[in-house]
């Protein structure tokens, strides 16, 4: 009867310890899942996702901040652009040619809009607006601008230079527009370079190349012009 008892106490004992065994087993296989598992499951995982993460917003910051240079570009480039619209709002009562009329429409469609954008950047960026003398608040150009606190600019003209070009009519009107108007493309053209050379502002430089494709496209179009009158 002893023996009989015995032999089921060790039998009883034997499978309480392999029971424990596959317990600690599986306790110990979760303990390693926790720190390798898969990607969505570790902490180290996670840790790299973050880390990650992190990386890819300083790209993108980086790909997106504007330098001194930028800042320039368009407080330099709001009053050069203005200056362009002025003279270009004369065409329609002043000119002779069709073709001058449609190019004065044209540089006031594209520039005006590129206004509003570089006013944007430089609200956003909390730096100061250029603002016209005897500014109505508009965009575009107004009855007394003060153009000769930018005629050092590459391609402004100066006050004697819009005076004369409004009292100009007829062909002489467009003569002097298409020539005044050469020059102050080929100004924009040189900024809008010096943007693309030195700037940070992806979208800046962007426009800056626009310009340039642009204008240096109707510098040929008004010398083509200039060589019919």
């Amino acid at each position: 009867m002893n023996s009989i008892r015995t032999l089921t106490r060790r039998t009883a004992l034997v499978a309480a310890t392999a029971t424990a065994a596959l317990v600690l087993a599986a306790c110990g296989g979760d303990g390693g899942g926790n720190g390798h598992e898969g990607p969505h499951g570790s902490p180290s995982a996670n840790a790299d996702a973050d880390s990650g993460a992190g990386s890819t917003a300083g790209n993108e910051s980086g790909e997106n901040a504007h330098n001194a240079q930028d800042v320039a570009f368009a407080q330099g480039m709001i009053p050069h652009h203005r200056q362009a619209l002025e003279m270009a709002r004369l065409a329609a009562d002043r000119s002779a040619s069709a073709e001058v009329e449609d190019l004065a429409a044209r540089i006031e469609k594209a520039q005006d809009p590129e206004i509003t954008t570089m006013t944007g950047w430089l609200t956003a960026w909390g730096e100061e607006v250029p603002q016209p003398t005897g500014s109505t608040g508009s965009t575009g150009s107004m009855p007394g601008m003060d153009h000769s606190a930018h005629s050092g600019m590459p391609g402004m003209m100066d006050g004697q230079d819009m005076a004369e070009l409004e009292k100009a009519s007829g062909r002489a009107f467009d003569t002097k527009f298409l020539t005044m108007m050469v020059e102050h493309h080929e100004g924009a053209v040189e900024m809008a370079g010096t943007e693309k050379a030195k700037g940070g502002y992806a979208p800046a430089k962007a426009l800056a190349e626009d310009i340039v494709t642009a204008q240096n496209a109707e510098i040929t179009e008004m010398n083509t012009l200039l060589g019919e009158d």
